[in-house]
């Protein structure tokens, strides 16, 4: 991956996570919860967000090795003793981060598909960047260097989104599932969380989560390149 890539990655990363949990805090604040807003956590500024692992070094190290660039940031802090209906109302809360990033994600790739429109090099300059291996081409091409930067927008908050609805605590997954469970049947699925990250683990080291998001990312293709 070329420098150029990199930094478009690093920064469409930094963009969905910041959107993510500003949402989350967002939803929070309108179901009662003013936590997140007191301490600043509903903005738009990336650095109240950042975590040094989550947001910096894995996604930097995966970068580095060539791979789609993946994190997380600090988690917005949600008061449950503020929410009228706290189970419920986490449920919203928790889908409210995921949502935001399909919704980003549904918005680049609209723009793109305008751009192909306007200029029908775009698929060209795409389908040649993937299939070169993330070769940029000499010259200065605007509109194909924004299509790109949108690409990157509509895959990382993709897979932000889908990573994070997969009911296995502590992911946004979770807090969705636990709002449509039973009183009983809640408690027990909360003694999977002790246990989540290891879970979260072997599914990414088994592929199995890359099963989850490839026909999300053929639709993606599909749609850009027909």
């Amino acid at each position: 991956m070329n420098a150029i890539t990199l930094i478009i990655s690093l920064f469409v990363l930094l963009f969905a996570i910041t959107v993510h949990e500003a949402a989350h805090g967002w939803a929070a604040l309108r179901f009662g919860d003013d936590t997140a807003w007191r301490m600043g956590r509903i903005s738009l500024n990336p650095i109240v967000h950042i975590d040094p692992i989550g947001t910096v070094l894995l996604p930097l190290l995966l970068v580095l090795v060539g791979a789609l660039p993946f994190g997380w940031a600090k988690p917005v802090p949600v008061n449950p003793f503020n929410l009228r209906h706290p189970r419920r109302d986490n449920l919203w809360i928790s889908a409210a981060g995921p949502a935001s990033n399909l919704t980003v994600a549904g918005l680049c790739l609209v723009v793109i598909v305008l751009l192909k429109s306007v200029s029908p090099g775009v698929a060209f300059f795409l389908r040649n960047f993937l299939l070169g291996r993330h070769v940029l081409p000499q010259g200065f091409y605007p509109l194909e260097g924004l299509s790109l930067i949108l690409f990157y927008g509509v895959l990382v908050n993709v897979y932000l989104a889908v990573f994070n609805l997969i009911p296995i605590p502590p992911l946004d997954g979770s807090g969705v599932l636990m709002g449509l469970l039973s009183d009983e049947s809640a408690q027990k699925y909360e003694r999977l969380r002790p246990f989540g990250f290891l879970i979260i683990l072997a599914l990414v080291y088994l592929g199995i989560l890359r099963l989850i998001i490839r026909p999300v990312e053929i639709f993606i293709l599909n749609v850009i390149f027909t």
